[in-house]
């Protein structure tokens, strides 16, 4: 037996990584379940597992066991909506990369992306791409955008992979950790992780003209070992996603999961305050007052109200 970490995941098929570095085409065995875990996916690209290694290319390889998660990443599956869809496992940070326009990713699924990485104890970063392909009305959503997710907390990197900007700062946070990149398709994912290791040269594709959105070009999740100076990096890229369902959020701990808004929770006058209609409403009134951003209270009570209920796979 042997110890590794999923490398690649397309359904049936796992590439896993030994200790010593070399990949291994696995299956998994048939009873290898969480106990009490329902997820469309038992083993996720991160996963550490035990696993017993492949004998020549007709004879691959068995995971026999999928040992504890230190944290993932999951979203509402797309078919089975009580069930859950693991991104990734074990994850140092996460990247969700993001633009202003061509395509657009709304705030809406900004903030569900970020309230699951809150919830599931993975750091998060935004990263705004594209930004030399702006007009002037557009270069002002670029500065609310950034202006907004810094006064939440977060950190805010500017990119133009074609272009080379920002790469520089963007290696520097990936430097000897492991990192999901995530967001709609049509970001450049891929196309910043060419800029940053060029060998890889993961396929890319233009923008639809028709639509202005994104087209697939990353069908599977998978991580790749990265050429920076700090041993151990390692990066994940994600297939395109248009929405971001929620699970396992209780309405009372939703707030909790914005970083602005659970740091005035002490202020509120009740304990248990929904920072709706109650009086003496620490939060409301930090919106009032421009302390936190209006459109972070807007997709706070769009959770709060359930928008996501109707659909795993809301379109923003």
């Amino acid at each position: 037996m042997a110890i590794g970490v999923v490398m690649r995941s397309t359904g049936s098929r796992y590439l896993v990584r030994g200790e010593e570095g070399s990949l291994h085409e696995c299956v998994a065995r048939g009873n290898l379940r969480i106990k009490g875990w329902k997820s469309t996916n038992p083993v996720a690209v991160g996963d550490q597992v035990t696993f017993e290694p492949q004998q020549g290319a007709e004879h691959p390889g068995t995971i026999t066991d999928l040992h504890d998660r230190r944290n993932y990443l999951v979203r509402r599956s797309v078919n089975l909506s009580h069930h859950r869809h693991v991104i990734a496992a074990n994850l140092d940070q996460a990247l969700l990369m993001v633009t202003v326009a061509r395509p657009r990713t709304s705030y809406g699924f900004i903030d569900r992306f970020l309230v699951t990485a809150e919830t599931y104890q993975v750091p998060a970063v935004v990263v705004v791409n594209k930004i030399d392909d702006l007009d002037e009305q557009e270069q002002e959503m670029l500065l609310d955008l950034v202006d907004t997710y810094q006064q939440a907390g977060y950190r805010v990197v500017m990119t133009s992979a074609l272009q080379g900007r920002g790469v520089d700062e963007v290696k520097e946070l990936l430097a000897g950790k492991t990192t999901l990149v995530s967001g709609h398709s049509g970001v450049g994912k891929s196309t910043l992780i060419n800029a940053i290791d060029p060998e890889l040269d993961l396929w890319t594709t233009e923008i639809s003209e028709s639509s202005s959105k994104g087209q697939h070009t990353t069908t599977y999740a998978e991580m790749f070992e990265l050429k920076l100076d700090a041993p151990d990096s390692f990066i994940i890229d994600t297939p395109g996603i248009k929405g971001f369902g929620l699970v396992d959020l209780d309405k009372e701990h939703i707030g909790d999961q914005f970083p602005e808004m659970f740091r005035l929770k002490g202020d509120c006058r009740f304990a248990n305050c929904l920072h709706k209609g109650e009086p003496g409403c620490a939060v409301r009134a930090a919106v009032e007052q421009g302390e936190v951003p209006e459109s972070r209270y807007r997709s706070y009570l769009d959770m709060l109200e359930g928008v996501d209920d109707d659909s795993p796979y809301r379109v923003d």
